[in-house]
């Protein structure tokens, strides 16, 4: 059984990427654009207005490039700051844990895209379909030498 999840690994790993990063986009597209309900109720974030439109553009933005898998870690750790910011900086002073200060989607958003920073974005991603193309060209160097094993 465990070498069956290790296996599926990398696509749950890509799955899980694509959902956050669409649910991601979905909160700046909702805000910049007034889709899905809009901001707080419905309305858009007025252009330029610090930090809520500079919120928003990470948000759609970067969670586009994670859906994607374009730029997967740089993205994840855009984002997961700028989820932190909003955490720190408009819920916690209201309260110490989430649950009491409406944080709970900037914490749960801040420590998945930290989780994607360093796992990578797994399976069917972009970043995968470009690096595959400069392997190839690589496929053809000789390969360097292995080091040899010394026992002791």
């Amino acid at each position: 059984m465990v070498i069956r999840l290790n296996r599926a690994q990398p696509y749950a790993l890509g799955l899980f990427r694509v959902v956050i990063g669409f649910l991601f986009a979905c909160h700046g597209a909702a805000s910049l654009f007034g889709v899905l309900g809009g901001s707080m109720g419905g309305g858009t974030v007025p252009a330029g207005t610090w930090p809520g439109w500079y919120a928003a553009v990470i948000q759609l933005v970067g969670g586009t490039l994670v859906a994607l898998g374009l730029g997967t870690r740089i993205a994840a750790l855009i984002s997961s700051g700028s989820m932190a910011y909003a955490y720190f900086k408009v819920h916690q002073p209201e309260s110490l844990f989430p649950l009491q200060n409406g944080g709970e989607a900037s914490a749960v958003f801040c420590w998945a895209f930290l989780l994607l920073v360093f796992t990578g974005p797994g399976a069917v991603a972009l970043d995968r379909l470009f690096s595959s193309r400069g392997g190839s060209a690589r496929a053809s160097e000789p390969a360097p030498e292995k080091a040899q094993a010394v026992s002791v």
